[in-house]
C-alpha cells in the first residue's frame, strides 16, 4: 500500500512545524513516497519553492493550508469572539485542481487583510 503524508507542516508554520522543504522531500523521496501535502497554519508561503523542489525530486506536490475558523463574521473583532476557545476551529484544505490553489490562497491572502 502506497502512503501518501497529507497533514505536514514545514518551518513556515510558526512553533509547530520545523521541517525544511528541501529536508521534507528527500525524507519522503527515502520513504518511497510518490506523493506529499505541506499545509502549514494559515499562510501558504512555503508552496512555490515546496513545488519547484518537488518536481525536482519527482514528487507530486499537492498543495493545501490548515486554515483558522472562527464562529460568528469575520468582521466581529470584539474579544470574547477572538478569545473563547469552543469559537476556534482548524480546518484543513487541499487544492484539487489550479482553481482549487486559486481559492486557497485568495482564502489565505483574506486571513491576512480581513
Amino acid at each position: 500500500m502506497q502512503f501518501s503524508h497529507l497533514h505536514v507542516h514545514t518551518q513556515f508554520s510558526l512553533l509547530d512545524g520545523a521541517a525544511a522543504i528541501t529536508n521534507l522531500l528527500y525524507k519522503a523521496k527515502n520513504d518511497g513516497m510518490k506523493a506529499i501535502a505541506i499545509t502549514d497554519h494559515g499562510n501558504m508561503f512555503g508552496v512555490p519553492r515546496f513545488v519547484s523542489e518537488a518536481k525536482k525530486q519527482d514528487i507530486k506536490p499537492i498543495v493545501g493550508c490548515e486554515f483558522y475558523l472562527a464562529r460568528g463574521s469575520r468582521f466581529d473583532k470584539t474579544k470574547s469572539n477572538r478569545d473563547d476557545e469552543k469559537n476556534i476551529f482548524h480546518q484543513l484544505i487541499l487544492a484539487k485542481n489550479p482553481e482549487g490553489y486559486r481559492n486557497l490562497s485568495i482564502l489565505s491572502s483574506r486571513g491576512f487583510t480581513e
